[in-house]
């Protein structure tokens, strides 16, 4: 849908005046903000960058590290920027831990969906991140307690391992470790959330 050419478009210092801690993104020229993400959201988020975080981050903690692996950080992607829900450089790519939003194309995302996101994070942001050459967009789901990894190969997504919640996955570009995927998730003993 075209924007109307009598608005504003926005830019990334109306982004960056929210106030601290809106959750906000700058897309198509327009500032779209979402709530908090819910408990099943950030418990998916928070054990995933553990597991990643822990063997591949920085210098790595029993793993071969190199990587830089942040949770919700702004990315600027052409005129777009994004907060993917946990991004990754490897190390010699990113040399400024510290600038907001970060101007260096990912190695890899991860978007955690929430029925509410499903769309934007399969559809749009999926062509985003190709567009811009993202080389590794992993998926995960929560309320279908699925992990699906992506890899670009020449402009378009590859499937590159699409894993449930029975399942020990090993997945590029993070193959050197076991991600197991049940962890991921709450217990399905919780009760569902609207």
């Amino acid at each position: 849908m075209p924007m109307d050419p009598a608005r504003k478009v926005a830019t990334y210092a109306d982004l960056a005046a929210l106030p601290e801690g809106e959750f906000a993104e700058l897309r198509g020229g327009e500032i779209v903000t979402q709530p908090a993400p819910r408990p099943r959201h950030g418990r998916t988020q928070r054990v995933l960058g553990s597991v990643l975080g822990g063997p591949f981050d920085d210098d790595g903690f029993g793993g071969p590290g190199g990587w830089w692996i942040f949770i919700e950080v702004e990315v600027r992607l052409g005129s777009e920027v994004v907060r993917p829900d946990l991004v990754g450089w490897r190390g010699a790519r990113l040399v400024d831990t510290d600038q907001r939003p970060f101007d260096v194309v990912p190695d890899w995302t991860c978007e955690v969906i929430a029925p509410s996101t499903a769309s934007r994070d399969r559809v749009y942001k999926r062509r985003l991140y190709a567009k811009h050459g993202v080389a590794h967009y992993w998926i995960v789901d929560p309320h279908a307690r699925t992990l699906e990894a992506l890899e670009l190969n020449v402009g378009t997504w590859r499937d590159a391992g699409t894993f449930d919640d029975t399942a020990i996955a090993r997945a590029a570009p993070f193959e050197a470790t076991e991600v197991a995927v049940g962890r991921l998730f709450l217990p399905r003993t919780s009760a569902p959330e609207e």
